[in-house]
C-alpha cells in the first residue's frame, strides 16, 4: 500500500482511488452502471452488497485538468442513487484527504472527510445521519462511528477508513481481498479482476443502453431486472408528474455539471433526464392508447 513514508530516500506519494458500494445485487447495479460512462469492474461485496471499482479516468492527471476525486464520486453516487431504491456509498482517497459520500434517492448526500494524517474535518452529526440511513445499530455502531470523529494521533486517514469499513462489516459488507483503501485505481482494478466468482465489466456504453436494459421486455411494474425502481409504463397515475419533475431537476443538474466540468454530476443529470423523458413518453403513449 502506498504510504507517506520515506522509501529509498524518496517520499512515496499516496495514491488516488475510490470504491462504490451499493446495497443491491450485482445484476441490478450492472443495469445502471453504464450511465456513469466509466470503465468499471462489478462484483459481490457481501450479502446484498455490490462493489464497483472505477478505472478513475476523470481524476487522473492531477494538476493537468483532472477532477477532484471526491467531486467525481459524489456525482457518481448521486447518479446511481436517484435511479434506484438502494443507497450508494462512495469511498475515496487522495494525497491529502480520505472520505465518504452516502447517497440515497433524492435526499441530500451525507459526507465526511479526514485529512491524510487522520485529523477529522467533518461534522459529527454527519456520522449519525450516515448510521440512520444505513440502518446501523444506534448504540454500538454509532459509538464506533463517533470514535472515528475524535482526535487520535495514532490513526491516519487510511486507519480511519479501515475503521469505517469495520463498522460496515456488521451491516453485511465484505470487500474482496485486494480492494484496500489507499491503493491506486490501477491496483484496485487488478485486484478486482482476480476476485473468485463472477466479475462484470462495464465499459461505459452510455445512458441509452442502460435505459433500454431497464425498460426491458414486458415493461411492467415488476420488470427492470430487479432494479427496485419505478419503470415507465407501470400505470401509476403519478408517473407523468414524476417524469416532469425528473426532467425539471435533470436540466439544472446537467448544466451545473457541465459548468463545473464534473463528469459525475453530468451523469446524475443525464440519468434524471433519461428517466423523466422516458417516463413521460411512455405515459403519453398509454394516454393516447
Amino acid at each position: 500500500m502506498p504510504t507517506d513514508a520515506f522509501q529509498g530516500g524518496y517520499r512515496a506519494v499516496p495514491a488516488t482511488g475510490a470504491l462504490l458500494l451499493c446495497r443491491a445485487e450485482p445484476e441490478s447495479v450492472a443495469l445502471l452502471a453504464p450511465l456513469l460512462r466509466e470503465r468499471m469492474a462489478i462484483t459481490h461485496a457481501g450479502e446484498r452488497w455490490t462493489v464497483l471499482v472505477p478505472e478513475g479516468s476523470p481524476w487522473r492527471g492531477s494538476g493537468t485538468g483532472g477532477e477532484p476525486v471526491d467531486r467525481v464520486l459524489t456525482g457518481w453516487a448521486s447518479a446511481l442513487a436517484v435511479g434506484s431504491s438502494w443507497p450508494v456509498l462512495a469511498l475515496w482517497w487522495d494525497a491529502d484527504r480520505v472520505g465518504y459520500t452516502l447517497a440515497s434517492g433524492f435526499r441530500r448526500p451525507v459526507a465526511y472527510v479526514w485529512l491524510a494524517n487522520g485529523t477529522p474535518a467533518g461534522e459529527a452529526e454527519a456520522m449519525h445521519t450516515f448510521a440512520a440511513r444505513l440502518g446501523l445499530d444506534p448504540v454500538l455502531d454509532v459509538q464506533a462511528l463517533d470514535g472515528l470523529t475524535a482526535v487520535d494521533s495514532d490513526a491516519d486517514g487510511q486507519a480511519r477508513m479501515r475503521g469505517l469499513i469495520a463498522v460496515l462489516t456488521r451491516a453485511g459488507v465484505a470487500l474482496p481481498a485486494g480492494l484496500v483503501p489507499g491503493e491506486s485505481a490501477e491496483r484496485l482494478l487488478e485486484a478486482a479482476a482476480g476476485v473468485p466468482g463472477e466479475v462484470r465489466w462495464v465499459e461505459g456504453a452510455g445512458w441509452r443502453e442502460a435505459v433500454r436494459a431497464e425498460s426491458g421486455p414486458g415493461e411492467t411494474g415488476g420488470g427492470g431486472g430487479g432494479l427496485g425502481v419505478w419503470v415507465p409504463g407501470s400505470g401509476d397515475p403519478r408517473a407523468r408528474w414524476l417524469g416532469m419533475a425528473q426532467v425539471g431537476l435533470g436540466v439544472p443538474v446537467t448544466v451545473w455539471g457541465i459548468w463545473r466540468r464534473s463528469a459525475g454530476w453530468v451523469a446524475a443529470g443525464a440519468l434524471l433526464l433519461a428517466h423523466g423523458a422516458l417516463g413521460m413518453a411512455y405515459e403519453g403513449v398509454r394516454g393516447r392508447g
